[in-house]
């Protein structure tokens, strides 16, 4: 995640998961162009190179579909909301939040055992205060849905959370 703008009248953050996008494209052509060569060439078995094309090809663009989606945050104060976008192959979705039921943003965790060896992943997540619509506490969004283990979680918890007290100031 990245922080697109910080001024005291908005904050924006952003997931652009390019480099996966990337990566997946290229797994899907080279998976059917190996299928393509191996179905075409002069000893090849096309019925190998089709079910190896369309079996690689169709893991890589199940596998886009799953993981490659675009998240905006946007913080804005003077209309006083919060607007989460989300878009992937399946569509576009916006939902809007009142900024003053943001009480923070917290860093959630999770860890696995692998190998004898403990990892703990995190991700940022919105922490609203209980509301009308809500009235049983408070609502829990998390900003992505996949962990990792970079620095990222913990710079986007830390920009929204100072960004938030200057609200009183404004």
């Amino acid at each position: 995640m990245r922080i697109i703008r910080n001024t005291p009248e908005q904050l924006i953050v952003a997931n652009k998961p390019w480099l996966i996008g990337v990566m997946l494209v290229l797994f899907i052509l080279i998976f059917i162009g190996v299928g393509v060569l191996v179905a075409t060439g002069e000893e090849g078995d096309i019925w190998f190179g089709i079910l190896f094309g369309g079996l690689g090809g169709g893991i890589g663009i199940a596998a886009f579909c799953v993981f490659v989606r675009r998240v905006q945050i946007i913080f804005d104060r003077p209309k006083g909301k919060i607007t989460i976008r989300r878009q992937s192959v399946f569509g576009y979705n916006s939902e809007d939040h009142p900024l003053t039921q943001l009480s923070h943003v917290e860093i959630e965790q999770t860890t696995t055992r692998q190998n004898g060896h403990n990892s703990t992943l995190y991700r940022p997540t919105l922490v609203l205060e209980a509301a009308a619509s809500n009235p049983n506490g408070e609502t829990r969004i998390p900003i992505v849905a996949a962990y990792t283990n970079g620095k990222g979680p913990n710079r986007i918890a830390k920009a929204v959370n100072s960004w938030l007290p200057a609200k009183d100031r404004a």
